[in-house]
């Protein structure tokens, strides 16, 4: 009896062990992952696409990898690090609609609003049609609606990007609303004097919609924009390496910036260029670049958005925010969406990339429908991903822009590219 008691536990439990879950087969970062994540940053820093890498990411809010290769400062022999400091770009963006949101909460305004209405440097704009062939003056036209706040946050302001388009490019050079010795308001100010390159709400194109963001807090707000972001985002969260000006004290941590050539070689670029930004305090606090960070910071940052506006205790946004910056903002009438079909199936949230339709060709970047993302100029990348409670964090320091670095990347975490069966 004993024995056919013992035999019916061995069975139960064999039982147990081979139909109960496999918690592996629920988890995205697995040995197999990680495998393929070590490989993919060794390979870049061994095929010199980059002179270092680092990544982090969290799965269900514990870390479950983190891996740094090749150099921070490849001449100078500093290896890339945990705590290295990286120049983010565009990854400030994220950050400056954060901050406005909370400003949305608080019913200080809302997204269809006109920008005019709290903006009057941006009212009476026009936008340019062309140079008239034969006396060569600019040709403009009215608005057929003003600029929205949604607008702002979406990209389809219509703001002017091209210094060398004819007849618009001479008038957005003399403005010089980018100037890092204007303030925001000035910036604003300048950036009213020059017409709009389309109507807005009829293309995506990318652009300092996200600077404007900045002043509208400034403007919303009453407080400077730099004072107002760490107060009601940064120093919640505890990114208190997350800045404009980095302090002497911390420079020997700064990445040194690299450029990649047509013939695949690096190049380091001189640090009074690269970092000229970020080693002196300048009047101009854009929104839409200049923050330096650390992986750990960031990932503050990417976690609390996967928490749906809370980290650590801390609430920066209602859940229902945050929903709403996830949620493709994008009609299927803008059809002029510059280089944002290259980051794969998306639409465009607030100040987020939004993926709408899964991964389906080997070529595109894989990802999973809707999660939100964004990226920078010198390659950086992160994104959140609220099916899998999973946030990642790239750094590198290379231009220009390598989407083939978050291709390796993605795919690692992923895995390859499956084509799914067709359904009858």
């Amino acid at each position: 009896m004993k024995s056919f008691k013992l035999l019916l536990t061995l069975l139960i439990l064999a039982s147990w062990a081979c139909s109960g879950p496999d918690e592996s087969q629920n988890k995205v970062i697995t040995d197999a992952a990680k495998a393929r994540l070590d490989s993919a940053l060794n390979e870049m820093v061994e095929s010199r696409m980059v002179a270092g890498a680092s990544a982090l990411i969290f799965e269900k809010g514990e870390e479950v990898y983190f891996h740094a290769t090749g150099f921070a400062d490849r001449e100078a022999q500093k290896p890339m690090g945990r705590n290295t400091i990286a120049i983010i770009y565009s990854m400030t963006k994220p950050v400056t609609g954060v901050a406005l949101m909370t400003l949305y909460e608080k019913g200080a305004f809302q997204l269809d609003d006109p920008l005019e209405k709290y903006a009057p440097e941006f009212a009476n704009m026009q936008v340019f049609s062309g140079v008239d062939s034969i006396s060569g003056v600019i040709k403009l036209e009215p608005l057929n609606r003003p600029i929205t706040i949604r607008d702002i946050t979406r990209h389809t302001a219509g703001f002017a990007i091209n210094p060398n388009q004819p007849g618009l490019g001479e008038l957005l050079k003399a403005a010089d609303a980018g100037n890092p010795n204007n303030t925001l308001v000035q910036m604003a100010e300048k950036m009213g004097t020059v017409p709009l390159m389309f109507q807005p709400g009829t293309q995506w194109a990318y652009g300092p919609s996200v600077d404007v963001q900045a002043f509208l807090v400034e403007r919303l707000s009453g407080k400077p924009y730099g004072e107002y972001v760490r107060e009601n985002v940064l120093d919640p969260l505890g990114m208190s390496e997350t800045r404009y000006f980095v302090p002497e004290a911390d420079r020997g941590r700064m990445s040194a910036m690299y450029r990649r050539g047509e013939d695949e070689s690096l190049s380091q670029v001189p640090d009074s260029i690269a970092h000229a930004f970020n080693t002196k305090e300048w009047a101009l606090t854009p929104g839409g670049y200049g923050l330096t960070s650390t992986l750990d910071d960031y990932m503050k940052f990417t976690q609390m958005l996967v928490n749906e506006g809370t980290y650590n205790g801390v609430t920066i946004l209602k859940p229902e925010t945050v929903q709403l910056m996830a949620t493709n903002q994008l009609d299927d009438s803008v059809t002029e969406r510059m280089f944002l079909p290259s980051k794969g199936n998306v639409g465009f949230g607030i100040d987020f990339a939004v993926r709408v339709a899964p991964t389906s060709s080997p070529e595109e970047n894989m990802g999973v429908v809707g999660e939100f993302f964004w990226d920078g100029a010198a390659s950086t990348l992160f994104w959140v991903d609220p099916k899998h409670d999973l946030t990642a964090v790239l750094f590198v320091q290379v231009m220009p822009f390598a989407g083939q670095v978050h291709k390796k990347f993605r795919d690692a975490v992923y895995g390859p590219y499956v084509a799914q069966p067709e359904k009858k």
